[in-house]
């Protein structure tokens, strides 16, 4: 069975972006030392899964930046512009962008699914909403949660929704020197 794996640029406040490519501002600046664990992880997957409202800027900024190769981040853009994207959504009825599909039904139902296909694992980036659904119905399988020296007072909470307290086990931590701390967790 195939995991979910969620990464997220996070505050020390526990806030995600704030708006369209917020997170790019918090790593550019970080991204020599966090550039192997970002791409590490998008190596590990096929798939990526994102929300309607994120998608609607994330795929075509991610498609902008595969076109300039000398962007300090176009290694990522290749990785996620040839993904497998899935854009889950209740009000799309098609895909506006290549390598990717629309996943219509009940989340959990349609994510269990993906987890049964054969193929790599499947990252999840965000909007925080639809991130905070995903841990609410317990999907992911692995959290990378890079934590950034900001504290940012508002933003996008990803752990707003639980219901139930969710243990968890770290499993790895890794300090950079800009501040940035990685902070791999399992469920229990």
């Amino acid at each position: 069975m195939r995991k979910l794996k969620l990464q997220v640029q996070i505050s020390i406040d526990g806030f995600v972006s704030t708006g369209p490519n917020d997170q790019q501002k918090w790593v550019t600046w970080a991204w020599d030392e966090i550039r192997p664990h970002v791409l590490g992880l998008l190596d590990s997957a096929d798939t990526i899964l994102i929300g309607r409202k994120l998608a609607v800027d994330y795929i075509p900024y991610w498609e902008d930046v595969n076109t300039k190769p000398d962007d300090q981040m176009h290694e990522v853009a290749q990785r996620i512009v040839r993904a497998r994207k899935v854009v889950f959504t209740k009000t799309l009825d098609k895909s506006e962008w290549r390598n990717t599909e629309l996943a219509k039904g009940n989340l959990a139902d349609e994510i269990r699914k993906l987890k049964n296909e054969a193929g790599k694992d499947m990252v999840v980036y965000g909007g925080s909403s639809f991130v905070s659904a995903i841990i609410n119905e317990g999907l992911v399988d692995e959290f990378y949660l890079f934590v950034n020296p900001v504290a940012l007072g508002h933003g996008g909470p990803i752990f707003d929704r639980l219901e139930n307290p969710q243990p968890m086990k770290l499993k790895e931590s890794i300090v950079f020197n800009s501040g940035i701390v990685l902070l791999k967790y399992e469920p229990k």
